[in-house]
């Protein structure tokens, strides 16, 4: 699947590596040092569901990630990032339904409304792009080396015309030690996220579906264990070993996905390669709410990210506006947030059309030291906000810090 065009990154002077990039492991909840093992950082961000456009919380998330990427291509990494797109599941099926569509259509419209909104907010493009629909081989023998191992089994569907196969979690030696969440808790978001604990037959209620077995009417795709499709865990799962391998850097999402979907999807991985852990880091943004409450489709309270472009936000405002709130706090979103963001673009684009200013290398360092620290935005952006409000004799600090602010902020100031 085509991702969307990058926009130029200028390189900026100095080392950025005096400090370390320390990020909130959700494993373990705490600050962990982030130091790939090579040249290469490895990142895998949990996609869309393309049945509906790009909403505020999406945006948020993924320009926390943008940001990680542009801290480690600042350090000299290259960075191998890999997003899915669930791009066949129930939701998008649904809304199909409602609409009177192909599902296929919903899927690439909202597929490619996504990419828009992505390249209008300069978040850097995954290197790997990939749907569940194109992975769907890949997929299906994953669930094969998960039925090999012992691991999995099948249930009859509700009607008699075939099997659905499941995961053990119990062959997964370390399941829970993601979200170390106690069974009554997880038996509650499961059902709440996508699951199914009270489904008769199942050897344990925290089981996951890794192949939904042809029903009458959805699509399918054959494998063999008959014609059908994938669950959602084992999607990310199978995506994510084959283009990253074992204990990748950082493995990140919203942070609704810590369970049931990021804990489902590392056990998956390591019944299947027998490696731990699946992931060195879990990183995960946080919520974003309208009037109380959190941004859902269910909820009917969802901002779009197309819908205030084409209202004439421009987008380095609204990358501000969501770049001033911490990336793992959970927030509100408001007008005032936005008319903050507003203000801050104008400011910043003035301050950087002088002739002069302040230092520019004490700034540079400033930023790098705020976003190595768990990717400390919002202090990051009131330093840029101290500059513009000061006077300096500096003739080159306006041209440095405008590259600064677009290379690590993904700000354009031209």
């Amino acid at each position: 699947m085509q991702s969307w065009a990058a926009a130029a990154v200028p390189l900026v002077a100095g080392s950025a590596d005096a400090e370390p990039l320390r990020l909130h492991d959700s494993a373990s909840d705490a600050l962990v040092e982030v130091r790939p093992d090579s040249s290469t950082a490895r990142l895998y961000v949990c996609g869309i569901t393309p049945y509906d456009a790009t909403h505020l919380g999406h945006a948020a998330t993924y320009l926390a990630f943008d940001t990680l990427v542009r801290v480690w291509r600042d350090r000299g990494h290259q960075v191998d990032y890999v997003q899915n797109v669930t791009d066949i599941d129930d939701p998008l099926l649904e809304r199909a339904v409602r609409d009177g569509e192909d599902w296929t259509a919903v899927a690439e419209r909202e597929t490619a409304l996504f990419r828009e909104d992505m390249a209008a907010l300069r978040v850097l493009p995954p290197t790997s792009f990939v749907g569940a629909v194109e992975a769907m081989q890949e997929i299906a023998q994953f669930v094969e080396r998960l039925v090999s191992a012992g691991a999995a089994y099948r249930l009859p569907t509700p009607d008699g015309s075939g099997e659905d196969v499941y995961l053990s979690v119990e062959a997964a030696p370390h399941f829970g030690q993601v979200a170390h969440l106690g069974l009554d808790e997880m038996l509650v978001l499961s059902a709440e996220r996508g699951g199914d604990p009270d489904r008769p037959g199942k050897k344990h209620p925290l089981d996951a579906l890794l192949w939904l077995s042809a029903r009458a009417g959805e699509p399918s795709w054959p494998s063999a264990f008959g014609p059908g499709r994938p669950g959602w865990h084992v999607e990310c799962a199978a995506i994510a070993v084959r283009r990253l391998g074992a204990a990748f850097d950082v493995q990140g999402g919203g942070s609704d996905l810590l369970f049931p979907h990021h804990e489902m999807s590392a056990a998956h991985a390591e019944v299947a390669t027998g490696d731990w852990p699946f992931a060195k880091a879990y990183v995960h943004a946080g919520m974003v709410g309208l009037d109380g409450e959190k941004m859902s489709k269910s909820r009917g309270n969802l901002v779009f990210v197309s819908r205030l472009r084409s209202a004439g936000v421009h987008p380095g405002a609204l990358r501000l506006a969501l770049l001033g709130e911490h990336y793992r706090a959970d927030r509100e979103w408001t007008d005032a947030a936005l008319e903050l963001g507003r203000r801050r673009l104008e400011a910043w684009r003035e301050a950087c059309s002088r002739e002069r200013g302040p230092s520019g290398p004490d700034l540079l360092a400033g930023l790098r030291r705020a976003l190595a620290e768990d990717l400390d935005t919002p202090s990051a952006l009131r330093l840029v906000d101290a500059w513009c409000s000061a006077e300096g004799d500096d003739v080159h600090a306006p041209a440095a810090v405008r590259d600064a602010v677009d290379a690590l902020l993904g700000v354009l100031l031209d």
